[in-house]
């Protein structure tokens, strides 16, 4: 069953079950994936990763205006979406993938970011952030 079965069927649940919150979540994660593919982006992925990030965003937004009820709302919908992603790159990982794509790259400082952060983020392929990936090049790079 694809992501977007699943959501389907986690929607329809959600609506018998009377979960308001999560309906409309997920209301609107369909929404989102139905216009990126009227685009012709197909990668759901991407586009769960994309709300994901807005809402974590928002959240910390709110948190900054001192709005702790709306941002208890949108983290809880990023934790939502989130379930439908595949799992994030452990450390150990992340940080042999970085090693390998610095060593490929031929990296040897920090103005060579920008290619090792080209390699690291071809191997990642979407399965940790760009901020994690870019603070581990950039460690990699200086030690």
């Amino acid at each position: 069953m694809g992501i977007r079965e699943q959501i389907d069927t986690d929607l329809k649940d959600a609506m018998r079950a009377g979960d308001k919150q999560k309906v409309g979540a997920l209301r609107l994660v369909v929404s989102e994936l139905q216009k990126a593919a009227k685009e012709g982006n197909d990668d759901e992925v991407a586009v769960l990763r994309r709300e994901r990030k807005r809402r974590t965003e928002a959240a910390s937004a709110f948190r900054e205006g001192g709005r702790e009820d709306l941002a208890d709302g949108e983290q809880a919908e990023a934790e939502l979406i989130a379930a439908y992603l595949p799992a994030e790159l452990s450390d150990a990982d992340l940080q042999a993938i970085v090693a390998q794509a610095v060593s490929d790259s031929g990296a040897s400082g920090p103005k060579d970011m920008g290619i090792a952060m080209r390699e690291a983020m071809a191997v990642v392929d979407g399965r940790a952030d760009g901020k994690r990936v870019s603070g581990m090049v950039r460690t990699a790079l200086q030690g």
